[in-house]
């Protein structure tokens, strides 16, 4: 027994084995008690607990029972009975813990208890795995439990998102694998109102995005990160933890300021300076009206070129290029300096079919499908008379971490988590 308890939760964890075996002797106790009930009689316990937690006792309180009564539920619909030690590895993830478990130890069967302990405060629990196939999958093998006990159960993917039926029946699903076929296609706002939903960390990190982004609040999908369970914790939370989720859209810069900076780039034929850049001074006069610096790949107007360029966009003699009303022509003026003196056809790029494709310094070969940034490639569309697109602009993003760390409680399972235990503690206060 007590190897099984190690390798569960970890060789360093033999006193929390020790804390948590009393409540596995009440769960063994409660057994016979709950096998003897009859359909009826377990089917009405969760609407028991609620009311039991709506007059002041908490999840901790009904924790035997209420592991009991899934155990129950997991052997009447599954013919899978929960073990001892499954049992504390339940309890270690409904304390917010990692619970250690190699692949066919049962970690879909012990993430049942946890989950449906805490669903019954009403606010959601989300099961997190790697990939569509195993959240759907892990969520129609074990949706008959919480079926039984009158949960529902949510799947989001990336292209659906359905509730658990066991009335319906997906005819383009593997009709042989009753995993898969009960899944009733709904809105993802269903999804995430259901009492327990499984889907992967992307998932849910890009609907709490596109949440951030709803103008109205009928358009919200997630409620409240109440508890979660992550599976494969290790890769999730520290290998992937500060990769970000990135919604990115056009831009709504105007095409029309582009064309407008090129047409002023080729009409004043301003004239380069022999000055060094490190020696422009402003107030004096140069004989050109801009600087290259060749190292910075940047350009800068002289005096003499300021006032070129003012004269051209209409801007008053007693006003300046640089005053805060004109802040946003500096943007394109910057890079239609860029576009007409630094960036130089069939060098640092090509015009094909209408398109201006980057070419690489450093091989020479054309960077099909790459686009500068921050207007740039713009500008250089617009000097070439081509097709001007949008660029694409961050519009929302996190980071897996930080989209973690506001659950209220977080748990997580895993073959290898003692090798990150200390990160595990820092970041997410997960032992």
């Amino acid at each position: 027994m007590v190897s099984g308890l190690r390798k569960l939760v970890g060789d360093t964890n033999e006193r929390a084995v020790k804390d948590v075996q009393p409540l596995v002797d009440e769960i063994s106790r409660l057994e016979p008690e709950f096998q003897a009930m009859s359909e009826e009689e377990l089917r009405s316990i969760t609407a028991e607990f609620r009311e039991r937690l709506a007059e002041d006792e908490t999840l901790d309180d009904l924790l035997p029972e209420a592991f009991a009564a899934v155990r129950e539920a997991a052997r009447r619909t599954l013919g899978m009975r929960h073990y001892d030690v499954q049992m504390i590895g339940g309890t270690v993830l409904h304390q917010g813990k990692i619970a250690e478990m190699r692949t066919g130890e049962g970690k879909t069967l012990v993430a049942t208890l946890p989950l449906y302990l805490n669903a019954l405060a009403g606010k959601g629990c989300h099961l997190i795995t790697v990939n569509d196939y195993l959240a759907k999958v892990g969520a129609g093998w074990m949706a008959p439990v919480y079926a039984y006990l009158g949960l529902t159960v949510g799947f989001v993917a990336h292209d659906t998102s359905a509730l658990y039926d066991p009335e319906y029946i997906d005819t383009k699903a593997n009709q042989e694998d009753s995993r898969l076929i009960h899944w009733r296609p709904c809105t993802r706002q269903e999804a995430y109102r259901a009492d327990i939903t499984y889907g992967t960390n992307n998932e849910f990190g890009f609907d709490y995005l596109r949440d951030n982004m709803a103008i109205n609040i009928q358009n919200v999908v997630q409620r409240e990160l109440h508890y979660a369970i992550v599976d494969e914790v290790d890769n999730i939370l520290i290998d992937e933890a500060r990769t970000p989720l990135i919604i990115s859209g056009p831009a709504q810069k105007s095409s029309e300021e582009y064309k407008r900076m090129a047409r002023i780039m080729r009409s004043l034929n301003l004239r380069r300076s022999t000055v060094a850049q490190k020696d422009v001074k402003f107030g004096a006069e140069h004989d050109g009206d801009y600087v290259i610096d060749e190292r910075s790949r940047s350009v800068t107007l002289t005096d003499e070129g300021i006032e070129k360029v003012e004269r051209a966009l209409g801007i008053p003699a007693d006003e300046s290029l640089y005053d805060p009303q004109y802040f946003t022509l500096t943007s394109y003026l910057e890079n239609a300096l860029k576009a007409e003196f630094i960036f130089h056809r069939d060098k640092d790029y090509v015009v094909r079919n209408g398109e201006v494709m980057i070419v690489d310094e450093f091989t020479g070969r054309i960077m099909s499908g790459r686009r500068w940034s921050d207007g740039l490639h713009q500008a250089v569309e617009a000097k070439e008379g081509v097709e001007i697109k949008n660029e694409n602009v961050t519009m929302a993003t996190i980071t897996l971490q930080n989209y973690f760390r506001m659950y209220k409680k977080l748990a997580g399972m895993t073959g290898t988590a003692y090798t990150e235990r200390e990160e595990f503690g820092k970041i997410y206060n997960m032992d």
